[in-house]
């Protein structure tokens, strides 16, 4: 059985579209082959990397307490066989709670390792998926950052392949037809997993 590991950060919770999207996808999962466990960041309460917070995180670090509680998102992540990101598109990236998510979860000798020869990702997922929607088309422009931004940390964590699927354009006119397209190529990916 592979575990997938979907981190909700869908902020409009039951109106999503994006969570539409996700749920297209994990769908598609063949449930003979794949355990899904969902993370909502914002229901965790995780927390920014300020202050007293950071500051308990650094000690924890320094002491090579690696097996604390504070870091069970960390491990969890790590040990994820498929990793599914759910997050609209929000001020040219996602929502700050994402971001919140991936600091917490960027802990040397759990998601990555750092010695003379660099930076080396320790995640055993073989694929991370990123499921977003988009009220315009952004593409390939440089005001997308989403995307990319989950693409450079797939290769951070040692995560070999990388999807996004977008739907886009929601908001310049009926939603259902490219979010319905972009369900069936999200179901299409999982198939395909």
């Amino acid at each position: 059985m592979r575990e997938v590991l979907l981190i909700d950060c869908c902020i409009r919770r039951e109106n999503s579209r994006t969570r539409r999207l996700a749920q297209a996808f994990v769908g598609a999962l063949d449930p003979a082959r794949f355990h899904v466990t969902v993370l909502d960041p914002e229901a965790e309460g995780l927390r920014p990397l300020t202050g007293a917070f950071f500051q308990a995180r650094e000690e924890l670090l320094a002491r090579r307490e690696l097996d604390h509680p504070r870091f069970r998102y960390a491990r969890q992540l790590a040990q994820a066989d498929l990793v599914v990101f759910a997050a609209p598109f929000w001020d040219l990236s996602f929502p700050a709670m994402l971001k919140i998510y991936i600091e917490n979860v960027c802990v040397e000798g759990i998601t990555f390792t750092c010695d003379e020869e660099g930076l080396r990702g320790s995640c055993k997922a073989s694929h991370m998926v990123f499921l977003t929607t988009r009220g315009a088309v952004y593409g390939a422009s440089p005001l997308e950052q989403g995307s990319r931004y989950l693409e450079a940390m797939s290769q951070f964590f040692g995560i070999p392949a990388y999807s996004c699927i977008a739907a886009e354009g929601l908001d310049l006119g009926d939603p259902a037809g490219p979010l319905t397209e972009a369900c069936e190529r999200a179901e299409a990916l999982a198939r395909s997993l």
